[in-house]
């Protein structure tokens, strides 16, 4: 089934020739149409601008146009391959943008590893859009970019990659959270994987008043009296793991309420959740294959189980979450997407599975249900305006 996608993906890649194109908004088939939209006409649109740059807002396409930018360092699950192999994803990012919330989106790739050069060279364009979707850049190279991003754009300016993949876990774990009878509060929560996604999971979560955190990376149990050269880490070490316990994932995952895999396949055996606490919640979101099959994590005990794919329940997708803050924050002219924004997003598509539909099979919404961007986007722009 898989290399059947793959082959039919490839022959669509042949046809389409890209996913994406520029579609004229002005009409152009008489001479006045040609001066109104080119010149002469143009030059009263530049010289408004001129006077006051906030009427780029206005007077052209920007207050709806999202660069999406790589440098190919990080692309889906085949790793540093360059932008220009990664120029299919960032297309399709921008297909997403456009089919789910009506927002025009660029793919834009640099061919640059060098954080400065990065910086500046999107620093530079960014007169040219009214937010930045970063994407696929590797960690921990992705943290330092967006921060110097924000202190110097006036714009959004948005890591998918991290935030995206928090608020959607967020919205998963809250209606994941109400099915099971427990509560934020109480909970413990592990995550495996503390790279870009785990360590930006980890922060929202926290954030959302999760009642512990426990992060795993390659080493074991990230905790209070191991040094770490990734300052992300190191921040992380003192903001989780309340009772400071060492070990491996084994260790972290003895009575916990939830496991979140961003890591490996087949890292996370029944044994696991067998030992975790009662009502297990498992989004295993390695990606083709899952840190532990739902067959296996359902057989061994899980209460409720989400992957990243589409052939199983709960499928837990960062396209429910972009389109619409991208959406919300263009519509108000927000000059950064803040923490209140995420979280007024996370409830917004958790809010969309009612009462009366919530289930262990159905926590969070369809990718393809369109009307989860508009949700978003309103709740979002309601933040914003707070």
């Amino acid at each position: 089934m898989a290399t059947d996608i793959k082959q039919q993906a490839l022959e669509k890649h042949y046809e389409w020739q890209g996913k994406i194109e520029v579609i004229s908004r002005a009409p152009v088939n008489t001479r006045e149409d040609l001066s109104l939209c080119y010149t002469p006409g143009v030059a009263q649109a530049c010289l408004e601008i001129e006077k006051d740059p906030s009427l780029s807002y206005k007077l052209t396409r920007r207050k709806n146009l999202v660069a999406v930018i790589t440098d190919g360092t990080a692309v889906l699950g085949l790793g540093d391959i360059g932008g220009l192999a990664g120029m299919p994803v960032m297309e399709g990012k921008c297909c997403l943008f456009k089919e789910f919330a009506g927002v025009d989106a660029f793919p834009i790739c640099i061919k640059s590893k060098d954080v400065d050069e990065i910086v500046r060279t999107i620093e530079l364009i960014s007169d040219s859009f009214g937010g930045i979707n970063i994407e696929d850049i590797s960690a921990p190279r992705c943290f330092e970019i967006e921060r110097r991003l924000k202190e110097k754009l006036d714009i959004p300016v948005f890591h998918d990659d991290q935030h995206g993949t928090a608020v959607v876990v967020g919205a998963a774990l809250i209606n994941a959270v109400r099915c099971a009878g427990k509560q934020m509060k109480d909970i413990t929560v592990v995550i495996n994987g503390a790279g870009a996604a785990g360590i930006a999971i980890g922060t929202f979560l926290l954030n959302m008043g999760i009642g512990n955190l426990i992060m795993v990376d390659i080493n074991g149990i990230i905790n209070r009296d191991d040094k770490y050269e990734n300052p992300a880490h190191a921040e992380m070490a003192v903001k989780s793991n309340k009772n400071n316990i060492k070990g491996g994932l084994s260790e972290a995952m003895k009575g916990a309420d939830v496991f979140i895999g961003v890591s490996k396949p087949g890292l996370v055996s029944e044994d696991m959740i067998k030992s975790m606490a009662e009502k297990p919640i498992v989004f295993a979101m390695a990606n083709p294959e899952p840190e532990i099959m739902p067959d296996k994590a359902l057989a061994a005990g899980a209460y409720i189980v989400g992957t990243g794919r589409s052939d199983f329940p709960n499928q837990i997708n960062n396209v429910l979450v972009f389109p619409g803050i991208f959406k919300g924050a263009l519509q108000c002219g927000a000059k950064a997407i803040t923490e209140e924004m995420k979280k007024a997003a996370a409830y917004a598509i958790a809010d969309i599975v009612t009462p009366d539909k919530l289930s262990r099979e159905y926590i969070i919404p369809s990718p393809l249900d369109k009307s989860v961007a508009e949700a978003v986007a309103t709740a979002v722009e309601k933040a914003a305006q707070k």
